[in-house]
């Protein structure tokens, strides 16, 4: 099963950009926190960055509410790819929204 929930706030501005095949698609960045206890016992905190990819009916909202500082809950799954960049074949791991709740 591949299922991925965030909730965090969005840490880079979506980006839009329509395809030739006329859809849409919104990237941003969004950042979690994770609060754990170090071996001394020691309460702390550690953010984590996810790159987000969203399409059809979340473009729109994301136009209007999606700005930095947004907290929301992302429900989704993880989407892996290769791409070519000067020679060079670079790996990328994103979550691609299949719904948001923002909070």
């Amino acid at each position: 099963m591949n299922h991925v929930n965030l909730i965090g706030k969005v840490s880079s501005a979506p980006k839009f950009t329509e395809l030739q095949d006329g859809r849409k698609v919104a990237k941003f960045s969004m950042s979690t926190k994770e609060i754990y206890l170090d071996g001394d016992g020691k309460t702390k905190t550690r953010s984590n960055w996810h790159l987000v990819t969203a399409w059809g009916r979340w473009i729109k909202v994301l136009e209007e509410l999606g700005h930095v500082g947004s907290e929301m809950a992302i429900e989704g799954k993880l989407v892996s790819r290769f791409y070519n960049t000067k020679g060079e074949r670079k790996f990328i791991s994103e979550v691609e929204v299949n719904d948001i709740i923002l909070m």
